[in-house]
């Protein structure tokens, strides 16, 4: 693979590398491994996103009638914990 880029911008890419005790070809290749799996990233998001939503449509709609009071939402800041 060649790649051409000019002589100013290599010798500040070679300077960064030093300076983060990494190689110019080092930096590339782990760039490109991520550019390449960026879309099976995306993949395994959207797959989650998807089981996710089913899961939320596979529980109950309705608490029963159910609701927090006040004093439920805030007894962990008011230090009252029922056991």
């Amino acid at each position: 693979m060649t790649i051409t880029v000019d002589e100013a911008t290599l010798k500040r890419a070679r300077i960064r590398a030093i300076e983060r005790g990494e190689s110019v070809n080092q930096f590339l290749a782990e760039q490109l491994r991520r550019y390449a799996d960026a879309d099976d990233q995306r993949e395994r998001q959207r797959r989650s996103l998807v089981r996710i939503g089913e899961l939320a449509d596979s529980l109950p709609r309705s608490t029963g009638g159910w609701q927090w009071n006040r004093d439920e939402l805030y007894a962990d800041r008011l230090g009252r914990f029922d056991q």
